[in-house]
């Protein structure tokens, strides 16, 4: 930024390696944003300033952003190779939370110098005591006939913690008061219970956010990949809780009880929902799940038909909820907050909401980021001192002190969010108009973010069909 002789301020973005500034076609999205906010940007490659109307300047940055991709895509390839060969061979453990039934352990430092001079270290699987007996009965009582709801129900009255409730730290999400047939065939799926290690059973797939707006990039998508791209072990790497006969006899009896169904192919499309994620459930006090019926969006929680019910819960076995039937008294009773009677205290309450301009919600997780670079830089140190390669650990030391000069500037560059005052947020209130009108015509995504915002909890209670709210 700097100050032209006229007095008028000038912005200049100066882009030192374009390959890695911009990836595909990052760079056709963003520019146009730049020009239109009079931003101008200098990159080296092209002898200075970008001119929009050239050519030539397009056609270098588009090279530079297939450069980065086709980089990007050689890194993922040799990676993806690497770690396939460290679990098919090695049969080295790559990380994740244990399958349910064992627990780590250490293996020793890290085979290679640099991450061990870091401190990381290896680790394996060895089975619980106290978990892995419960998947072997599991698979016991699949072979001998049990259904995997019958196997769930059983779990649950004799008191045995669930996988979530197990693990509750990880699992926060789910209730864990019984135990899910969704949990039971997991674990008589999963083929690291006979000791090979496995590796690849999901992928990472970039999708695009919105297809009808190619702009807004693209999300990642986790998926499972058929068994025929899995990667085992060529040996036995783990103590086995399973033989692998066993194994195999589950698996035959899994395929037997569907060798007669048929499948269809099923379009995937996306419905918004007002409440997703802001609607509970009184008989359970599980997030109720968005469906679509006869095309008009419902909220369903089938409880009974997914975990087992031994702990004596009482629950309906669907419960199902319209929206139509909950979107208009809500926001109604949203409006009636900005009523003419009620705007005076409505407004004192946005006004003490909003965040203080001094406070900095970034400043723990900033500082959290600067201790790990100052504890790392000690190891490096101490590694150098210790004979390491001086031009290999000169490397980490640049890294981490980019890392933590990056952190730091992130903070110190944020804007300080503007604070309202009263008299704007009753002009703001008074140009909205019909609050009511305004909700109901709303798109449903972001009539969602204003329930958020508003840190809306719905509980639908279906024996009284009635909804309470909080806020």
């Amino acid at each position: 930024m700097f100050v032209g002789a006229s007095g008028i301020v000038a912005v200049r973005l100066v882009i030192g390696e374009p390959q890695r500034a911009f990836y595909g076609n990052q760079y056709g999205l963003t520019f146009p944003v730049l020009v239109h906010l009079r931003v101008g940007m200098w990159v080296p490659e092209v002898g200075g300033p970008i001119d929009p109307e050239s050519e030539a300047h397009d056609l270098v940055m588009s090279v530079f952003g297939g450069m980065s991709k086709g980089e990007r895509n050689r890194i993922r390839i040799r990676v993806r190779a690497a770690m396939a060969a460290q679990a098919s061979v090695e049969g080295r453990f790559l990380g994740g939370r244990p399958p349910y039934g064992y627990q780590l352990t250490d293996a020793g430092p890290h085979p290679n110098p640099a991450k061990a001079a870091e401190g990381k270290r290896l680790h394996r699987l060895e089975p619980d005591p106290a978990t892995a007996p419960v998947v072997q009965r599991i698979y016991a009582d699949y072979i001998g006939g049990r259904g995997k709801f019958a196997i769930a129900e059983a779990l649950t009255r004799d008191g045995i913690l669930s996988p979530s409730m197990n693990d509750p730290a990880r699992n926060r999400h789910r209730t864990g008061v019984a135990w899910a047939k969704g949990a039971v065939g997991v674990i008589l799926t999963n083929p690291r219970y006979t000791g090979r290690q496995v590796w690849n059973k999901q992928r990472k797939d970039e999708v695009l956010i919105d297809v009808d707006d190619v702009g807004l990039g693209h999300e990642s998508k986790m998926r499972w990949n058929n068994r025929d791209k899995w990667i085992f072990s060529e040996q036995i790497v783990h103590e086995p809780i399973i033989d692998v006969q066993t194994f195999q006899q589950a698996q035959e009896i899994a395929a037997a009880k569907g060798a007669g169904r048929t499948t269809r192919e099923r379009t995937r499309t996306r419905h918004p929902y007002n409440l997703s994620g802001l609607l509970h459930c009184g008989a359970c006090n599980r997030r109720m799940q968005g469906q679509r019926n006869h095309e008009r969006p419902f909220y369903r929680c089938r409880y009974p038909t997914e975990y087992g019910l031994a702990n004596k819960t009482e629950h309906p076995r669907n419960v199902y909820l319209a929206e139509r039937d909950l979107l208009g008294p809500l926001d109604t009773w949203l409006a009636t907050s900005l009523a003419p009677h009620h705007l005076h205290d409505t407004i004192d309450a946005l006004y003490a909401a909003q965040a203080d301009p001094d406070a900095d919600p970034d400043a723990a997780a900033t500082e959290r980021v600067i201790a790990e670079c100052d504890r790392a830089l000690e190891r490096h140190r101490a590694a150098l001192e210790a004979g390491a390669d001086p031009h290999l650990v000169t490397e980490w030391i640049a890294e981490t002190q980019a890392r933590r000069t990056e952190a730091k500037a992130r903070v110190t560059a944020k804007p300080k969010p503007e604070r309202l005052t009263k008299d704007q947020i009753r002009d703001l209130v008074e140009r909205l108009g019909d609050i009511r009108k305004v909700l109901t015509a709303a798109d449903p995504v972001r009539k969602r973010e204003v329930y958020r915002q508003l840190q809306l909890e719905a509980t639908y209670y279906p024996g009284k069909r009635e909804v309470r709210i909080l806020r």
